[in-house]
């Protein structure tokens, strides 16, 4: 947490002093949000979604003489990203996070286990914001925007029938490094000074690659192990509140 606190000083004071040039300006957003996973699988379904949150320095470029074009661009953190899936059809799952002899994986996890994910990610989103003339000390904005997510941390838990359940099990070698997504988001700019405003609003985010490493299997009663190749892609509903300056 420290390296991560001096990390972000350093990025903020940089910004506060590139935000003196009139081309750029800088801030920092702390975002609630809700994630959720989708899958392509019939027999495995989303069953809960994650609170989670975004902390992160943002920086914007103008690209017109009138402000109403800006290149967005930023680092920051996502805690708690993913949900949990339910499993219809039970099977061998997390294989590289859990031993053989780990007891959730003697015998496989039953059918209609509930698997949740809670990953941390390291986000570099590029976006592009368009915003109106200022009406007052109001300016509305849409923002499209690609974000590169770089796994840090993964943690999972299990619910299943029959008191089959663990927590807190570190699953990053079951997880994807990379998390790639598109979104769009859409709010206000209040100006309260001439170098100050406060941003709110809120952000879809659609996930387009998978987040699981399809190393498990699954197994119908009375059939063979089947790989589990399902996509699952992480969604994201994030309330936004910034400051720029």
């Amino acid at each position: 947490m420290k390296k991560i606190v001096f990390l972000f000083s350093i990025l903020l004071l940089t910004g506060m002093d590139l935000s003196a040039q009139s081309e750029y300006r800088f801030g920092f957003q702390l975002s609630p949000n809700f994630t959720w996973i989708g899958n392509n699988e019939r027999n495995i379904n989303g069953n809960g979604s994650n609170l989670g949150l975004k902390v992160g320095v943002i920086g914007e470029k103008f690209l017109s003489a009138q402000d109403n074009y800006l290149l967005t661009f930023g680092i920051g953190f996502a805690f708690n990203q993913g949900g949990t899936l339910k499993h219809d059809i039970g099977g061998d799952f997390w294989v590289n996070s859990l031993d053989e002899t780990d007891p959730l994986r003697i015998g496989g996890f039953p059918d209609g286990v509930n698997l949740k994910y809670g990953i941390q990610y390291i986000e570099i989103p590029i976006g592009l914001k368009m915003r109106t003339q200022e009406f007052g000390y109001l300016r509305y904005y849409v923002e499209p925007a690609f974000t590169l997510g770089i796994k840090s941390q993964a943690r999972g838990s299990v619910d299943g029938v029959n008191n089959f359940s663990a927590e807190d099990i570190d699953i990053k070698e079951d997880v994807a490094f990379l998390n790639l997504s598109l979104g769009i988001g859409a709010g206000v700019e209040y100006s309260i000074g001439e170098n100050l405003s406060l941003i709110g609003g809120l952000a879809f985010q659609s996930g387009f690659t998978d987040i699981s490493s399809n190393d498990g299997s699954q197994k119908e009663a009375g059939q063979e192990p089947t790989a589990e190749d399902s996509k699952a892609k992480i969604n994201s509903l994030t309330i936004r509140i910034g400051v720029m300056f």
